[in-house]
């Protein structure tokens, strides 16, 4: 772990509460927009067992500090030692922390438009998702422009593998035999997805999947594969249906008036270490899964299930009404068909 970092309590890769924050920023006080005296808060939700994603947050806090001299440094907060992940955003809103770390999933349900991004089948995957949200590109400027009217701004997207449904004791070979299935989901996209297929979902923080798994409180999973090995759920899970079941981006967001504070200096380091850590980033990952992860599936006795054609095709037509809704969702048709677009054409 570098010195950033503070301890504190189709191939297979195609498939691929704030009442005490508030109290606390009460008595601490809330940090001035574009204020950089001595290192400024980072926080996510994300230990570092996932060998996938916390390098590249460490890959974005580490560059930044050398683009800008030193100039701008950054002390991490990991695994909700600082905000949980319902916390982060409004925590940072709150000026608890400067920047955060939290998949799109936990933000789009406030922030809809970045569903457009983890609609199930919606492109080819994550290279096409990369290529999308490319920092400084048409995507990533209209996030900026809506999310911006609320005070918030996105510093940059890594996207992650595309979601697979993980199931205990039931295979999932075609939409049929989701029916009934209590499937835990991390946002409203994955949610009304696990219901076009028939199953009910069940909203809960990764950390506690582990044990509902082993209770029979769910029956299953709607994830990426980051989230098997780095919760250890290979141990409970035995199949896996391989899919573009939905898909979202690990972000790291800024306090607008924070962002728009920084002086040129600071905010070219920001920006610089924001395309690191999108484009080594999301290359670290992929190794990752494909050099570890799999193989520890694999290890692990878990089933990976490659629909039939016509299988696939039934769960792309059963989950194409989650668009329409995601549409509904965002309330500006203009908007949905001009996000969507971006992200199909890029």
């Amino acid at each position: 772990m570098n010195e950033q970092t503070t301890n504190s309590p189709m191939s297979r890769r195609g498939f691929l509460t704030l009442g005490a924050v508030a109290a606390a920023v009460t008595a601490c006080g809330v940090p001035e927009s574009g204020s950089t005296s001595g290192p400024v808060k980072a926080a996510t939700y994300i230990p570092p067992s996932y060998d996938d994603l916390f390098p590249a947050m460490e890959m974005l806090l580490k560059t930044v500090k050398q683009k800008s001299g030193g100039d701008l440094a950054f002390q991490m907060f990991h695994s909700e030692t600082l905000l949980d992940a319902e916390q982060l955003v409004p925590g940072l809103l709150q000026g608890v922390a400067q920047m955060v770390f939290t998949t799109s999933s936990y933000v789009s349900s406030t922030y809809p438009v970045l569903g457009a991004c983890e609609l199930p089948f919606n492109n080819d995957g994550v290279d096409q998702t990369l290529r999308a949200l490319e920092v400084g590109g048409p995507l990533y400027s209209l996030f900026n422009e809506e999310l911006g009217k609320k005070q918030l701004h996105v510093v940059s997207s890594m996207p992650t593998s595309v979601e697979w449904i993980w199931t205990m004791d039931k295979p999932i070979r075609k939409p049929a035999d989701m029916e009934g299935l209590r499937i835990r989901t991390a946002g409203e996209v994955e949610g009304q997805t696990v219901k076009a297929l028939g199953g009910s979902p069940v909203s809960m923080s990764s950390s506690e999947v582990y044990q509902a798994l082993q209770r029979g409180t769910i029956d299953g999973m709607i994830s990426y594969l980051g989230t098997v090995i780095s919760r250890d759920l290979q141990q409970v899970l035995r199949y896996g249906t391989m899919g573009h079941f939905g898909a979202y981006a690990l972000d790291a967001y800024a306090r607008k008036d924070w962002f728009d504070g920084l002086d040129s200096k600071q905010k070219q380091a920001l920006l610089a270490a924001a395309r690191v850590y999108q484009e080594d980033g999301t290359a670290h990952m992929l190794k990752v899964h494909e050099e570890d992860y799999l193989p520890a599936i694999e290890k692990a006795g878990i089933e990976l299930i490659e629909p039939t054609p016509a299988d696939l095709k039934a769960f792309m037509q059963e989950t194409s009404r989650v668009e329409r809704w995601w549409q509904t969702q965002v309330g500006d048709p203009a908007l949905a068909d001009r996000a969507l677009d971006l992200v199909r054409t890029a």
